[in-house]
């Protein structure tokens, strides 16, 4: 049955940035595909743990601040330790930062760009080499954005680090396909997650952002689940290195 294709049973998936938002809505979705979930957040993960239990889901954390220069190795030690093989991973952990290009510092730049940036590619590395390569499978998620295809306003390095997201998705994908190896990308539109609180709170940018979505609404949790399972499951197999946009039509205006 083609259904079956999608399903993710006796999967084991890592999604950072598990403890809200899109990161959250994840970690349900996959549960409720059949996989076994391991989060991982700088806090607590409580509520995204009795989601996925209600949804009759295996949830385990890992509290690691992903910011930190040990994070990858952290992490890998963890997930040793909580499970014997790792099938998914999904990037999703990310921050921004808004202000005017020429008020940018070098210590809020070097923050964006080790979360967004380098933490993708250092820890899709380690996942390759400790899971992936030797088993010749395994699905890589990067979460990119709208500005992985625009400039933004007030969002210089954030910009710089989604551009990026997209190039890695390409050239990781350019290497490990002849492996089995999946790695694709999401592009989440304007969603109303906890990263666009202040933005939509800005009435002016909010009706300018909603004025050019064809979908006339803020994009939710719910919207880009799908995108996920489908690029986490075998339905996907002969798709690498691509970066699939879900934005209410927001780049074809």
């Amino acid at each position: 049955m083609i259904l079956d294709l999608f399903r993710l049973n006796g999967k084991t998936a890592v999604i950072t940035g598990a403890n809200t938002g899109l990161g959250q809505g994840f970690c349900i979705a996959f549960a409720e595909a059949g996989a076994d979930v391991i989060g991982v957040a700088r806090r607590s993960m409580q509520e995204t743990k009795e989601k996925v239990e209600k949804a009759g889901g295996n949830f385990q954390e890992i509290i690691v601040d992903l910011s930190q220069p040990n994070a990858v190795e952290l992490v890998m030690e963890n997930c040793n330790s909580l499970c014997q093989n790792v099938d998914i991973l999904v990037n999703n952990a990310g921050i921004i930062k808004r202000e005017e290009a020429k008020d940018v510092t070098a210590e809020n730049w070097d923050m964006v760009i080790n979360l967004n940036e380098r933490l993708v590619f250092f820890l899709s590395q380690a996942m390759a080499n400790r899971y992936f390569l030797p088993n010749k499978s395994g699905k890589i998620i990067n979460i990119a954005s709208m500005l992985s295809y625009q400039g933004g306003i007030r969002v210089p390095a954030y910009a710089a680090s989604k551009s990026a997201v997209m190039g890695i998705t390409k050239a990781l994908a350019n290497e490990w396909a002849p492996f089995g190896i999946n790695v694709n990308a999401i592009a989440p539109g304007y969603m109303a997650t906890n990263n666009t609180t202040n933005l939509r709170n800005d009435t002016q940018r909010s009706e300018a952002i909603l004025d050019r979505i064809p979908a006339g609404r803020w994009g939710t949790p719910n919207d880009i689940m799908g995108a996920g399972i489908y690029l986490a499951s075998e339905a996907s197999a002969y798709v690498n290195g691509f970066t699939l946009a879900v934005d209410g039509g927001w780049l074809a205006r």
